[in-house]
C-alpha cells in the first residue's frame, strides 16, 4: 500500500480533462497579462545594477536629466506672455453709464469740473486694459511677468504690475488725484467702483501656440545611443549618466509601437511560460497528491486560490495604479493549508508567486519576500482552531516581510549617495496593509466551506464541544456510547498525532461516528444495564439493529446539518465489515443453512482516508478491549494485532493512503495506550482498630 493515491487509474477522458483545463488556464492568463515594450527592471541612482549586460538593439535619444529639463522648462516659460483682447464694447458702455448717473444723480452734490476729471480717467484704465482678479492672481501663482494686450490686431506687452485689476483700478480713480482740485471723499460719495469692468479677454487660441512655440524650443536631448552600444554590465553601480541612459532606453522602448514579429514572440513567451508552470503544478498533483484532482471541488479551490492573485498583479500592473505589494498573496497558502495539507499550500503559492512575477519590477525581490512570507504563514499556522492563532500568523507574515525588504534595502545602502534615495518607506507601508488585509481570511472561511464544502479547523474545533445538541443528547440517552465515542476520539487522536494526519479531524469524527445509537440505546452493551433486549430476537433482527445505526447516524447527521468529511466517518468506521457475533452465532447454529451474508454486513463504504482508517482501528480495538478477562501486556497486545491483521486481510484498507509502517505504528501506539487506561492499580491497605 502506498501513503498518496497512486491506485487511481487516470483514464483517457481524465487526460483530456486536464489537458483542456490546462489551456484554458493557460489562455485566460495571458489573455489579461500586460504586453508591449515594458521593461520590468527596478533601479536606482546609486544602486549595483542586479540584471544581466544591457546592449542597445537600436539606436535611441538620451533624455536629459529631470532636474536639468525643468530648469530650462522655467527659463523658458519666462518668454511666455498670455495674450488678451480689449473688449471695446466694455469701455463704450461703462462711459455711458456714468454720463448717464452724473446727469441723473450726481449733479446736484458734485461739482461738473469732476465730470470730465473721471470721464478722462475711466478712458485711461480702459484704454490701458483690466484683468480680472481671478486671471491675475492665477498668472501670478504661475509666475507670469507679462502679458499681451491685442487691439485691432495689435500687440502692447506689458509687464504685469502696469495692468489695472478692478482694485487698482478703483485706487487710481480716488487716489491718483489733484489734491487741490478734487477731493478724495466727493469721488468715493460718487460710487465709482460701479463702472469698472473688467474688459480683457483671454485669447486661449493664439495664446497656446505661442506657449507651444515656445516648448518646441526646448531641447530634451542631451546625446545619443547607438545599436550595439553596451550600456551597462551586472554588478555595475547606475550613476548619474547611467541612470539617464536607462530612463531613456525604458522611455523609448514603451513609445515604441512593436512590430508583428515582437508581438508574436511575446506571446509566445508568455504562454510557454505559464504552460511550463501549469504543467508542472498537475503533474506534482499527478504524482503526490491525485486524491486531490479526482475532486471536482478540491481542483476548483486550487484552481481559484492559485489563479486569482496573477489575475489582480496583472490588472495592477496594466493599469499602473496601487502597487503589487498591496495584494494578499499569502491567503492561497493560509487557505490551502487550513482545508488540504502544507505541501500542497506551497507548492501552489510558488506557482501563484511565479506567474505573477513576470509582470513586475524587481524581480528577485518580490519572488524572494512573497515565498519567505507563504512559508512564514504556513508555519505559523499549524492548526487554525482560533482567532488568536490567525493574528499571530499575521503579525509574524508582517514582521518577516519588512524584515526581507529592510534586508535588500541595507544591501544597496552602502552604495547609495543621498538619504533621499536611501529607504522605500511606502513599501513599507504597502507590506504592513497587506498583512492586514490577510485578517480577512478568517471572514471568509465560513463562505469558502459552505461554497467548497470544506471543514475547516476552526468548525472541527466547534463541533468538538460536548454541549452541542447532538453530543448532550448522546451523554445523556446514551452514556455508554458517549464514554465509547470519548476513548475512541482520544485513541484515534494520538495515533494521528504520530502519523502526520490531522488529529482535529479524526476526534470530532470519532466523537459522532456512534450518534445513530441514539436511535435504540438499548440494543448497544454499553448502555445496558442487565438486561438484554436481543435475548428475544432472532440473531438476522439483532444484527440489523447493529448494522442500522450507520444508517440512522447518517441520518441524524444531515438533520443537524454535519460537515460531508464528519459523515464519511459515521459511513466508513465499520466499512464492510460484518455484525461477527450474531454472524458467528448464526452459522455455528445452523452449520447447513446457506447464509445470505448481506444480513450481517455493513453498508461500508470501506475508509478512503488515512483519518477514517485510524478511526476503524481505534473502533474497533477499544470495543473490542472491554471484553478481556485481564489486562496485561500480552492480552492487549495479541488483541490489538489480532483486529487490525484481521482488517488489513480483509481488505479494509485497500483503497486508504495508509502504508504497512503507518499500520505497525498505530498498532504501538494502541498497545500503549491501552496499557495506560487500563493498568491495575494497588490496593490501599486498611486501617486496623
Amino acid at each position: 500500500m502506498s501513503r498518496f493515491n497512486h491506485y487511481n487509474q487516470i483514464t483517457t477522458r481524465g487526460y483530456i480533462y486536464r489537458t483542456l483545463a490546462i489551456i484554458v488556464a493557460t489562455t485566460v492568463l495571458v489573455f489579461f497579462m500586460p504586453r508591449g515594450r515594458q521593461m520590468n527592471l527596478d533601479f536606482k541612482k546609486g544602486s549595483p545594477w542586479n540584471y544581466g549586460t544591457v546592449i542597445a538593439k537600436e539606436n535611441f535619444p538620451i533624455l536629459k536629466a529631470e532636474e536639468q529639463l525643468q530648469a530650462e522648462q522655467d527659463s523658458l516659460r519666462q518668454l511666455y506672455r498670455p495674450i488678451y483682447k480689449i473688449n471695446a464694447e466694455v469701455e463704450t458702455q461703462q462711459l455711458t453709464a456714468f454720463r448717464n448717473a452724473f446727469d441723473r444723480e450726481l449733479r446736484a452734490s458734485t461739482p461738473a469740473s469732476y465730470r470730465a476729471h473721471i470721464i478722462s480717467k475711466l478712458l485711461h484704465i480702459y484704454q490701458t486694459g483690466i484683468l480680472s482678479s481671478d486671471d491675475y492672481r492665477r498668472m501670478r501663482n504661475e509666475q507670469v511677468t507679462g502679458i499681451i494686450v491685442s487691439l485691432q490686431n495689435m500687440g502692447n506687452t506689458m509687464a504685469l504690475a502696469d495692468v489695472f485689476t478692478p482694485q487698482t483700478a478703483y485706487k487710481f480713480l480716488v487716489d491718483e488725484q489733484d489734491s487741490l482740485h478734487f477731493q478724495r471723499s466727493i469721488l468715493q460719495h460718487c460710487k465709482l467702483d460701479r463702472f469698472i469692468v473688467s474688459n480683457l479677454i483671454f485669447d486661449k487660441e493664439r495664446s497656446d501656440s505661442q506657449l507651444e512655440n515656445i516648448e518646441k524650443q526646448l531641447v530634451r536631448y542631451s546625446g545619443e545611443v547607438m545599436a550595439g552600444q553596451r550600456i551597462i554590465d551586472q554588478g555595475d553601480i547606475v550613476d548619474e549618466k547611467a541612470y539617464n541612459i536607462l530612463r531613456s532606453m525604458q522611455t523609448y522602448m514603451e513609445g515604441r509601437k512593436q512590430s508583428a514579429s515582437e508581438k508574436y514572440s511575446q506571446l509566445a513567451g508568455q504562454f510557454l511560460y505559464v504552460l511550463i508552470l501549469l504543467i508542472s503544478l498537475v503533474v506534482f498533483f499527478n504524482q503526490f497528491r491525485s486524491d486531490y484532482i479526482q475532486r471536482s471541488r478540491t481542483c476548483l479551490l486550487i484552481s481559484l486560490l492559485t489563479l486569482v492573485f496573477p489575475l489582480a498583479t496583472y490588472a495592477i500592473v496594466r493599469n499602473s495604479f496601487l502597487s503589487v505589494y498591496l495584494i494578499p498573496y499569502c491567503l492561497t497558502p493560509i487557505f490551502l493549508r487550513v482545508f488540504l495539507d502544507s505541501r500542497t499550500a506551497y507548492i501552489c503559492h510558488v506557482i501563484s508567486i511565479l506567474l505573477s512575477a513576470i509582470v513586475v519590477p524587481a524581480v528577485f525581490e518580490f519572488i524572494v519576500l512573497q515565498l519567505v512570507a507563504g512559508l512564514v504563514a504556513i508555519y505559523s499556522l499549524r492548526q487554525l482552531s482560533e482567532r488568536s492563532e490567525l493574528f499571530r500568523a499575521v503579525i509574524i507574515v508582517i514582521m518577516v516581510s519588512l524584515l526581507c525588504h529592510l534586508c535588500f534595502e541595507l544591501i544597496r545602502m552602502s552604495v547609495v549617495s543621498t538619504e533621499s534615495e536611501r529607504y522605500d518607506y511606502g513599501t513599507y507601508i504597502y507590506i504592513t496593509m497587506n498583512g492586514l488585509f490577510l485578517l480577512i481570511s478568517y471572514l471568509l472561511l465560513i463562505p469558502f466551506e459552505r461554497l467548497f464544502r470544506f471543514t475547516s479547523s476552526v468548525t472541527l474545533v466547534e463541533l468538538s464541544n460536548t454541549n452541542n445538541e447532538i453530543l448532550r443528547r448522546l451523554s445523556e440517552e446514551a452514556p455508554g456510547t458517549f464514554q465509547h465515542s470519548l476513548q475512541v476520539a482520544n485513541l484515534a487522536a494520538e495515533v494521528a498525532n504520530n502519523l502526520g494526519a490531522k488529529s482535529q479531524l479524526v476526534r470530532t469524527g470519532a466523537l459522532y461516528h456512534d450518534i445513530g445509537k441514539l436511535s435504540a440505546p438499548v440494543f448497544f452493551t454499553e448502555n445496558q444495564n442487565g438486561k438484554n433486549p436481543h435475548d428475544n430476537l432472532s440473531y438476522v433482527k439483532s444484527a440489523q439493529i447493529i448494522i442500522n445505526h450507520v444508517k440512522q447516524g447518517l441520518q441524524l447527521a444531515e438533520k443537524y446539518q454535519l460537515p460531508d468529511v464528519i459523515r464519511q466517518f459515521i459511513a466508513t468506521h465499520h466499512g464492510t465489515s460484518k455484525a461477527k457475533y450474531f454472524y458467528v452465532k448464526y452459522k455455528n447454529e445452523n452449520p447447513l443453512l446457506e447464509i445470505d451474508e448481506s444480513f450481517f454486513t455493513y453498508p461500508g463504504p470501506n475508509p478512503s482516508t488515512i483519518e477514517q482508517a485510524i478511526l476503524m482501528m481505534s473502533d474497533s480495538v477499544e470495543a473490542a478491549s472491554r471484553s478481556l478477562p485481564e489486562y496485561t501486556e500480552e492480552s492487549i497486545g495479541t488483541l490489538v494485532d489480532r483486529i487490525i491483521d484481521s482488517q488489513v486481510s480483509e481488505g479494509y484498507f485497500a483503497h486508504c493512503p495508509i502504508t504497512f509502517q503507518d499500520i505497525a505504528t498505530a498498532k504501538q501506539v494502541l498497545r500503549q495506550k491501552l496499557m495506560t487506561i487500563y493498568h491495575t492499580r494497588i490496593s490501599y491497605p486498611e486501617l486496623k482498630n
